[in-house]
């Protein structure tokens, strides 16, 4: 049986000091609940690198391919129109035209889509369960949240206590 320990620090100095001795002692920590990113923490308790940037080129190439195949339609298919004496029988010879929307919609989309990965993702969506063991962390606390089996968690407290946790509670997993 396991139990998840909760070490909570009131410096983010010291929690990253702390996650470095605990993690030189081969204890895996899981996650770290902050106020804000504790520079250096990632590296660390050893956070992979996320799949997002894949993402934003993906959404950012559909914002882009809709917007000329769009701007396509509604300019040189269905309702072509004469500005400046511009031909309007070819998307190549307006393409100009059509860069600084192309652009701004490839945007729009690409922030949008990123947003709406995020909060499902990161499972922040209104009505989702949050994943936060105490509200104090979005305020001036940090917490450390560390996996660990009932036989090695006397020793883990004691270790916890050393790196200068203000705090330890466990629960069951």
């Amino acid at each position: 049986m396991s139990t998840v320990i909760y070490a909570m620090y009131d410096d983010d100095h010291v929690l990253l000091d702390g996650a470095k001795k605990v993690v030189s002692k081969g204890i895996h920590v899981t996650d770290v609940f902050s106020p804000f990113p504790v520079h250096g923490i990632d590296d660390v308790i050893g956070v992979r690198k996320t799949r997002l940037a894949i993402c934003a080129f993906i959404y950012g190439l559909t914002g882009m391919s809709l917007a000329l195949i769009g701007m396509r339609y509604f300019m040189i298919v269905d309702w072509p129109m004469n500005i400046g004496g511009k031909p309007n029988f070819s998307l190549l010879q307006n393409l100009p035209a059509f860069i600084p929307i192309t652009f701004e919609f490839t945007v729009f989309c690409t922030a949008h889509g990123m947003a709406i990965t995020y909060f499902l993702r990161n499972k922040t969506l209104p009505g989702m369960k949050a994943k936060n063991p105490d509200p104090r962390t979005t305020d001036d606390k940090f917490v450390m949240e560390i996996h660990v089996e009932e036989s090695k968690e006397a020793e883990l407290i004691a270790l916890l206590k050393e790196t200068g946790a203000i705090e330890i509670n466990k629960k069951a997993a």
